[in-house]
């Protein structure tokens, strides 16, 4: 049977996190179809128990008897893996696209150390061909999507999805971002806005980055 190259590149991402995970410790996990990979995986390690970035992956995790706790109870977290949607050279990302980015973005600054999984085609030079989440209350919606437009920004309602927290989603195209973290800012500057999914104060420390030729480890420096 054939497997779809891009799926066993998000596989080999995955198989290849497993090495950086401790026995006993309590892994925050992310949201997506790369973490799914790494979910499957996750009975074949020693961990103690997950704090889950979404309700999907908190579901997943606990089919798989994998214990979950609240963030409130555990505190700072050793390890946080996830995806992302876009990432650059210097480890900033967007993420978002399955809405889960507040919880994704909570659970990453709690933890000592950040994780990203990628296949090779969610590089990119430039962040912003993806379009940025903006997570917004629900009577900011037009005020918000206004501010956005006046960013550069075309903003898309997301019809139809509610966050986990009750919220709504503004899916942002064309923005400019060759400053993620004054992006960042500015974009939670707005009245309303709850979070984005521009990860630039919660960068990621290590890409395990796959391709065809394999899985490469990518370290960031971070102050």
């Amino acid at each position: 049977m054939n497997i779809d190259p891009k799926l066993a590149q998000k596989q080999a991402a995955a198989k290849a996190a497993l090495s950086h995970i401790d026995d006993g410790i309590i892994l925050g996990v992310g949201t997506g179809s790369t973490v799914n990979c790494l979910i499957e995986l996750l009975p074949q390690v020693k961990i103690k128990g997950a704090v889950a970035s979404s309700q999907v992956t908190e579901d997943k995790l606990r089919a798989l008897g994998i214990e979950i706790f609240d963030l409130n109870q555990v505190g700072d977290l050793d390890l946080y893996i996830d995806g992302a949607d876009e990432i650059d050279a210097a480890g900033n990302m967007i993420k978002g696209g399955g809405g889960a980015l507040t919880r994704e973005k909570i659970v990453a600054a709690a933890s000592k150390q950040f994780i990203c999984m990628v296949d090779e085609s969610k590089i990119v030079q430039t962040l912003g061909k993806f379009p940025v989440a903006v997570e917004v209350l629900p009577q900011a919606r037009s005020y918000a999507a206004r501010q956005l437009v006046a960013m550069g920004g075309n903003p898309v309602y997301r019809e139809g999805f509610v966050t986990d927290y009750g919220n709504v989603i503004l899916d942002t195209y064309d923005l400019t971002i060759t400053d993620a973290a004054a992006v960042e800012q500015r974009l939670n500057n707005i009245v309303g806005v709850v979070c984005n999914g521009v990860f630039a104060a919660q960068a990621a420390h290590i890409m395990l980055k796959a391709s065809d030729a394999g899985v490469e480890t990518v370290k960031f420096a971070r102050l």
